[in-house]
């Protein structure tokens, strides 16, 4: 007896929404992580900043990547380094401020690799989806903590 094959035409594809995004906010000076918003599944970094409806004063100054392309039309204060290609390549100036750009952003980074620290959104998270902001909010406080403690230290 021979079992009939499927189709390969009745097989629909699911594209996986496993994967959980997470943007959080900065202050460059204190080093304290402001605000911190999570989605599910696969969505570009500009999306999720829209979505997340962050108020910032005009006057804010916003150090991003190129994730975020297309914010100086949201936010008129932002910086975003330059892009370069192949038939235009970038000008001193450009690479300048792209160098002057990322050593503003390197505190940020370390901030969030302060995050990273923790297992808990280091690895695959294995919890429920609607518990990992709560678990970024609580690694957010615990690395607050520290900065402050640490900004505090170097203060007196």
């Amino acid at each position: 007896m021979s079992v009939p094959k499927e189709s390969s035409e009745h097989i629909t594809q699911v594209k996986k929404t496993h994967t959980i995004k997470t943007q959080l906010v900065v202050d460059e000076q204190t080093h304290e992580i402001l605000k911190i918003d999570c989605t599910k599944g696969r969505v570009h970094d500009f999306t999720l900043f829209k979505r997340s409806r962050i108020c910032l004063h005009s006057e804010t100054e916003i150090l991003a990547d190129l994730g975020y392309l297309g914010m100086n039309k949201i936010h008129k204060n932002s910086c975003i380094p330059y892009v370069g290609y192949k038939k235009r390549p970038l000008t001193k100036e450009q690479k300048q401020f792209n160098y002057r750009l990322s050593q503003r952003r390197i505190r940020i980074e370390n901030v969030i690799r302060q995050c990273k620290i923790f297992r808990i959104v280091k690895q695959t998270y294995r919890g429920k989806h609607k518990n990992y902001g709560l678990a970024w909010n609580v690694v957010a406080r615990l690395v607050n903590f520290k900065n402050q403690h640490l900004f505090r230290k170097d203060v007196y």
